[in-house]
C-alpha cells in the first residue's frame, strides 16, 4: 500500500450504511409536494451529494425552491427515513479492528450533523469516532471539502500524510484532494465504478473486507 494511515475519515451513506431506502423515500415525499412522482431507482443519484444541489441538477429547481424541498425532505426523514437504514455487513467488525490497532476514526458526511449523530448512535457505533462531522441545518458546510476541513481544524497536530478519506461518491474523492488527503473509493455504495475512477482515488476497495485490509496494511 505504501503508507500506513493513522487517521481515517469515513463517509456515512453508502460507505458505512446502506441508507438508500430512507433517503429515496424522503426525496419522494419532497417531490410529491410539487406534484412530481418519481420511482426509487430514479432518485438514487441523490444519495451522497448535498441535497439542494441534487434538486437543482436533477429537477431544475431554483436555489430557493431547492432549499424549500430540503425542508420537505427532512419532514419525512427526521421521523421515519432516518431509520430506514442498515449497516453494511462487516462494518462493525472492521471498526473494531481499526480501533484495536489504534486508528483514530472520524465521520465526514454531507448529511446534517444532528442526523449523522443519531444514526451512528442508533447502530451503537458512536464509541468508535472522535468526531462526527456533517453539514449544518442552515445549509452551510455542505461541501465535502468543507466537512473535511472542519475535521482537520478541530484536531490539533493531525498529520495529513497519515490521513485518508473513505467514500463511495466522487464528492468524497475530490473533497479529499482539495484538502491534500489520500482517498479510498468503495464500489459497494452508490457511485459507479466509472464515476469513482474518474475522480482519481488513491485506492479502490470492492468490499468492506477489502477496505479493512487496505486500512490495516502498511
Amino acid at each position: 500500500m505504501g503508507k500506513t494511515y493513522k487517521n481515517i475519515l469515513f463517509d456515512l451513506d453508502g460507505t458505512l450504511t446502506d441508507s438508500a431506502q430512507g433517503i429515496c423515500k424522503s426525496v419522494q415525499h419532497a417531490l410529491k409536494q410539487y406534484g412530481i412522482e418519481a420511482a426509487l431507482e430514479e432518485i438514487k443519484p441523490f444519495i451522497g451529494p448535498p441535497l439542494h444541489q441534487s434538486f437543482m441538477e436533477q429537477y431544475g429547481f431554483s436555489e430557493k425552491k431547492a432549499f424549500q424541498a430540503v425542508g420537505y425532505y427532512r419532514d419525512y426523514y427526521r421521523e421515519t427515513g432516518i431509520y430506514e437504514n442498515k449497516l453494511y455487513q462487516s462494518v462493525p467488525g472492521m471498526l473494531e479492528s481499526l480501533a484495536a490497532e489504534g486508528k483514530e476514526l472520524f465521520i465526514a458526511t454531507s448529511k446534517p450533523t444532528v442526523f449523522a449523530e443519531k444514526i451512528v448512535k442508533h447502530f451503537n457505533l458512536h464509541r468508535f469516532f472522535t468526531i462526527i462531522a456533517g453539514s449544518n441545518l442552515d445549509g452551510t458546510r455542505v461541501e465535502k471539502s468543507e466537512v473535511i476541513e472542519y475535521v482537520l481544524t478541530n484536531i490539533a497536530n493531525l498529520n495529513k500524510a497519515e490521513t485518508v478519506m473513505v467514500g463511495d461518491r466522487k464528492h468524497d474523492i475530490r473533497g479529499a484532494r482539495t484538502r491534500d488527503l489520500s482517498s479510498i473509493a468503495v464500489t459497494y455504495g452508490y457511485g459507479s465504478l466509472d464515476e469513482l475512477k474518474s475522480a482519481g482515488p488513491d485506492h479502490i476497495a470492492h468490499s468492506v473486507e477489502e477496505l479493512e485490509e487496505l486500512l490495516l496494511s502498511g
